[in-house]
């Protein structure tokens, strides 16, 4: 009985990682992003949640005073966006008709996101404390739409899934214990979830500057983005092969290395406006 499950197991496992990384969520774009992914839930699945949970941030910062309090902010974030998201049809036929929503939360923290369906949130302190330009502004927008576009949400779960079921069947195949099960999930978080991770990233990084220039935003603001951000985080970061994130030096020389390749997007767009 036990290695009639684990021979389902086994094939319910190969199965889905065939079928599942044989997808991929955008067309490449200038950028050429077009990498295939493991993708075991559905966007649908996703999307819900993220509503759910959007919904509930802004109810909690509503609660607090802290919600689109400032209506300046709030008018141009939401004007640099709406002139992003038409721009997401080069990777998405279908991302121009999410349900687009941006929110700004008044707090100190560096920070920025848009879940999976397009739900965008700033945090005023990214704004405030590095005094962005709009162009800045637009970079950050482009960077999270993107990892929407490219569901990294629903790929890490999937991974993380996939990474479950693997060392599960590995722990009934080779007859370990509970803890050696949880070290390996340990493991696979502190290492190849990370990696996976510091990928999306440098994907965001990549679309999003095509995104700022086909809207018409300088995409040199990347490089002047985050230099602030190094000049922030001068308090020191872990090792690249550790975070979730690649170092703001390594992102300013991606940036710098695409100039070629988006600056004529930005003039393009500058002389169609």
């Amino acid at each position: 009985m036990r290695t009639l499950r684990i021979v389902t197991t086994t094939t319910l496992l190969l199965s889905a990682l065939t079928l599942g990384g044989c997808q991929t969520t955008t067309s490449g774009g200038s950028v050429g992003e077009d990498r295939k992914q493991l993708m075991l839930v559905s966007s649908q699945e996703l999307d819900q949640i993220a509503v759910q949970g959007y919904n509930k941030l802004k109810a909690e910062a509503a609660a607090k005073g802290a919600l689109n309090t400032d209506r300046a902010m709030l008018q141009r974030v939401r004007a640099i966006a709406a002139r992003i998201e038409p721009q997401t049809r080069v990777f998405r036929s279908d991302a121009p008709g999410w349900n687009w929503e941006v929110n700004v939360i008044d707090s100190n923290e560096l920070n920025a996101f848009c879940m999976p369906g397009g739900k965008i949130m700033f945090y005023s302190g990214l704004i405030r404390q590095l005094n962005l330009s709009d162009d800045e502004i637009a970079v950050v927008t482009g960077h999270e739409i993107s990892h929407a576009l490219r569901e990294h949400s629903r790929e890490q779960v999937s991974q993380a899934l996939a990474a479950q079921m693997g060392i599960g069947l590995g722990a009934a195949l080779l007859g370990l214990g509970q803890g050696s099960v949880d070290m390996a999930g340990v493991a696979y978080q502190a290492l190849i979830a990370t990696r996976f991770s510091r990928n999306d990233e440098n994907e965001a990084d990549r679309i999003g500057l095509e995104l700022t220039a086909r809207a018409g935003y300088d995409p040199r603001a990347g490089v002047s983005l985050w230099q602030k951000m190094i000049k922030a985080n001068s308090g020191g970061q872990p090792p690249q092969f550790l975070s979730s994130h690649p170092t703001d030096s390594s992102r300013v020389q991606q940036i710098e290395a695409l100039l070629p390749i988006v600056m004529p997007l930005y003039t393009a767009a500058q002389r169609g406006g």
